[in-house]
């Protein structure tokens, strides 16, 4: 197996995980450590304005957006909410 990915915050993703419900969190940390820390290509690639990003399914309505940095092998979490609008 290959090694972990980094994780990383961009400041927009802290806040959106700061609204997140105590549960939701939880669920965001167990998806961001054993499914994308382990293989980030999981997620669904975006197209358009988020081309170069993923998407994974946190809830029915919210999604995980992050990007990667393969050289380094760090995956930056965009977004961590809704993208059906607040």
């Amino acid at each position: 197996m290959s090694a972990r990915w980094k994780i990383r915050f961009t400041r927009q993703a802290v806040r959106d995980v700061e609204r997140l419900s105590p549960r939701l969190r939880t669920k965001l940390r167990d998806i961001l450590l054993e499914v994308l820390a382990q293989n980030p290509y999981e997620g669904k690639k975006l197209l358009g304005d988020l081309a170069g990003s993923f998407s994974y399914r946190l809830t029915y309505r919210d999604r995980i957006v992050y990007s990667l940095d393969e050289d380094r092998r760090i995956l930056y979490v965009e977004r961590a909410r809704t993208h059906y609008g607040d």
